[in-house]
């Protein structure tokens, strides 16, 4: 039986665009009260503004969740006005995908590290007392295929997503027998604004461009968000094809290996291609 939406107070990290932005108001259509928080509070205005003249109820706050002052008072703040925070979507992240050798240690590392990876975990650890507080509750975690399926140029990204996974599979163990649900969601490509800051070298782009076919809309992901949180369970993957690729690099890694290099590293690497 899904669970009813109607009059949760839902938190939402990195709300300001892409998944986060369209799963807030459809949560907010579907009767939530939504907390955005993110960096850029003209964004959220704007968003939350939106969400209230189509009839829901929305607050921004500003979050940078690298921050952890930030982290408390953003928290804080949704518990002095809401009283508590029944459905937690940590949504922020950022890429810079290229070769290791070439990403800078602290905007492209550290970054993505303390963005993807110590803000998931520093954002739920915040919240966690008031779940536990009442033995209720959903919190849902933004990876990606890239934590089920590591590819190159994608070192760090994939490190932090894995990371990811591994606070999530763990998280869901231990809570469960607090009537906290703990999900995971793993999708492939979408249209959002990811590409345009992820750094990867433009003219490797150009030669190696993903199919468009291959790309989700950002509303069907934040309507496949929702779903889960309406549905609670261990992990989504979307589209449902990439369990195929993903069951692929489990039973046969070493072809997969074989693959990438011929077709990605020899190819394109500076060093394989002799520069």
């Amino acid at each position: 039986m899904p669970q009813s939406l109607q009059n949760k107070i839902i938190l939402i990290t990195g709300a300001s665009s892409g998944f986060g932005a369209d799963a807030a108001r459809l949560f907010a259509k579907e009767g939530c009260i939504v907390v955005l928080a993110a960096r850029c509070m003209d964004r959220l205005t704007v968003l939350a503004e939106q969400i209230r003249a189509e009839g829901g109820q929305a607050l921004a706050v500003a979050l940078d969740v690298t921050k952890q002052s930030q982290i408390d008072d953003a928290v804080q703040t949704v518990l002095d006005t809401f009283g508590r925070i029944d459905i937690l979507f940590n949504n922020a992240g950022v890429g810079r995908l290229d070769w290791l050798e070439t990403l800078d240690p602290e905007h492209d590392i550290d970054a993505q590290i303390d963005v993807n990876l110590r803000g998931v975990i520093q954002v739920t650890r915040a919240v966690l007392p008031s779940l536990l507080a009442r033995r209720s509750g959903t919190i849902i975690n933004m990876s990606s295929v890239a934590g089920l399926v590591a590819a190159p140029m994608y070192s760090i990204y994939a490190a932090s997503k894995y990371g990811v996974r591994g606070f999530t599979d763990a998280l869901r163990r231990e809570l469960a027998p607090f009537g906290i649900h703990v999900s995971g969601i793993y999708p492939g490509p979408a249209v959002t604004e990811f590409s345009q800051h992820s750094g990867s070298d433009s003219a490797i782009k150009e030669k190696i461009k993903t199919p468009g076919w291959l790309y989700m809309t950002s509303e069907y992901v934040a309507r496949r968000i929702v779903g889960l949180a309406k549905h609670p369970r261990r992990m989504l993957v979307i589209p449902w094809y990439y369990r195929v690729i993903i069951g692929f690099d489990t039973l046969f890694p070493g072809l997969v290996d074989w693959c990438l290099k011929v077709a990605l590293v020899k190819r394109f690497h500076r060093i394989g291609n002799g520069e």
